[in-house]
């Protein structure tokens, strides 16, 4: 097998693991507030993450010069 085979392999199975980990960890432990609460944290601040991104780079790119558009009137 090639070294990137093996790679995809393994995050494949780690995926399927970590999903049954978290599956546990939400439905069956003792933790589930806390497992829950850090997801939505996760997930929000991932969100925010991207939009605050976009933001960023909307504030400092310079426009093209297409875009540029001149009123010669």
């Amino acid at each position: 097998m090639t070294r990137q085979r093996t790679i995809g392999i393994m995050i494949f199975v780690l995926a399927i693991v970590g999903f049954f980990v978290y599956a546990y960890l939400l439905m069956l432990s003792e933790w589930s507030p806390i497992v829950l609460q850090l997801s939505v944290l996760m997930a929000v601040g991932g969100i925010l993450g991207v939009i605050s991104w976009i933001g960023y780079n909307m504030a400092t790119s310079r426009p093209s010069p297409s875009s540029l558009v001149t009123d010669d009137k």
